[in-house]
C-alpha cells in the first residue's frame, strides 16, 4: 500500500512512529510537506503536484496538519480525497475540529456536556457574559489558540474584565469558560480510534499554572478511565467526524466534560507514558479501511 503522511516536519515523533510502523508492515511511505503541494483542480483529472511532478496515486493519507496551515493543508488533503485516497480523517471533521467555537456547538447539539462556555463580539456584553459562566473565577480561550496557548486563568471580576478587553482590542475571536476548580490542574486525554478509546492519561499541569497540555511542562501517567468517560469520548470524536481523536475530559463533581476534540493529537506523550503502540493501531485502521477503488462520501 502507498501512504502519504501529510505533515510540515517528518522528523517529529508522531511522523517518525508512523512511517516507522507502516514501513514495516511493507507499505511505501511518503511524507509530504502540504506548503509544498499544489493542485491541478480538474473534473476529470484532478492532482496533485509536489516538487515540480505530479504525485502518483496514494492509497492512503495521514493529516498531520498543524493549525498554523489547516485552510491551505485541508485544501490539500481535500485534493488527495477528490483523486480517491482514503484519509485518516476527512478534512471536514479537521475543520470542524479546529474551529473550537463551532465544534462545541456541535456537541452541544448532541447533548456532550462541557463546561458553561460564552462568546460574544461587544465590548458592552462583559460582564453578563462573565456572569454567564458562573462568574470568576473563569478561563478565557482564542477561538485559534492550541497547545495552551492562549489560555488565561482570570482569578478575578477585574482581572477577567482586562483580559476580555484586551483580547478584544486585538480583535481577537475569544471564548469564556467555567473554571472547574476540582480538576485540579488535570484532565484525561483519551485517543479514540473509531469506536474505541484505545489508550488514555492523566495529565497534570505543573506546579503554578492550570493548564495540563505536556507542550507547557505537564506530566502525565497511565489512567483507567469510566464507562462514561469513554462513552462521551467516542460520541464527541463521531460527532465531528473523526476517526482518529484526542479527547480530553475533565473529571468535575456533575461529571466528566467535554474540553476539546484534538484531531491531530500527538503520540509521544500517550506512548511513552503507557506503552501502548498507538501508530500500530492507527495503521491498523488505515490497513482495514483503505480499499482499492476508495472514493470519498459526500456530505457536508
Amino acid at each position: 500500500m502507498k501512504i502519504a503522511i501529510l505533515s510540515r516536519d517528518g522528523s517529529l515523533y508522531s511522523c517518525r512512529r508512523l512511517r516507522e510502523v507502516a514501513e514495516q508492515r511493507g507499505h511505501e511511505v511518503q511524507i509530504l510537506d502540504p506548503l509544498s503541494c499544489y493542485m491541478n483542480i480538474h473534473p476529470a483529472s484532478p492532482a496533485v503536484h509536489y516538487c515540480g511532478e505530479p504525485l502518483g496515486p496514494f492509497h492512503a493519507v495521514i493529516p498531520r496538519i498543524g493549525p498554523a496551515i489547516t485552510f491551505y493543508g485541508t485544501a490539500v488533503l481535500r485534493q488527495f480525497e477528490m483523486c480517491g485516497s482514503y484519509p485518516l480523517n476527512e478534512s471536514l471533521a479537521i475543520i470542524r475540529a479546529r474551529d473550537k467555537l463551532r465544534s462545541l456547538q456541535l456537541l452541544a447539539r448532541e447533548g456532550i456536556d462541557m463546561p458553561v462556555t460564552g462568546f460574544a463580539s461587544s465590548p458592552d456584553d462583559t460582564r453578563d457574559l462573565i456572569e454567564m459562566v458562573g462568574g470568576a473565577p473563569l478561563v478565557v480561550k482564542l477561538v485559534e489558540g492550541t497547545q495552551g496557548i492562549g489560555v488565561v486563568l482570570a482569578e478575578t471580576r477585574q482581572a477577567a474584565e482586562s483580559v476580555i478587553d484586551a483580547f478584544r482590542g486585538l480583535n481577537a475571536h475569544i471564548l469564556v469558560q467555567e473554571f472547574i476548580k476540582e480538576a485540579q490542574g488535570r484532565d484525561v486525554r483519551c485517543l479514540v480510534i473509531g469506536d474505541e478509546v484505545v489508550g488514555a492519561i492523566e495529565r497534570e499541569a505543573k506546579e503554578g499554572d492550570f493548564r495540563s497540555n505536556l507542550h507547557r511542562g505537564g506530566k502525565a501517567r497511565p489512567v483507567e478511565i469510566t464507562p462514561q468517560e469513554r462513552e462521551i469520548a467516542v460520541k464527541a470524536a463521531a460527532t465531528l467526524g473523526l476517526e482518529v481523536a484526542g479527547v480530553d475530559i475533565l473529571r468535575a463533581r456533575r461529571g466528566p466534560l467535554v474540553m476539546e476534540v484534538n484531531a491531530s493529537p500527538g503520540l509521544e506523550g500517550i506512548e511513552t507514558t503507557t506503552g501502548l503502540n498507538i501508530a500500530a493501531m492507527m495503521i491498523d485502521w488505515i490497513e482495514q479501511h483503505a480499499q482499492p477503488g476508495f472514493r470519498l462520501k459526500t456530505g457536508g
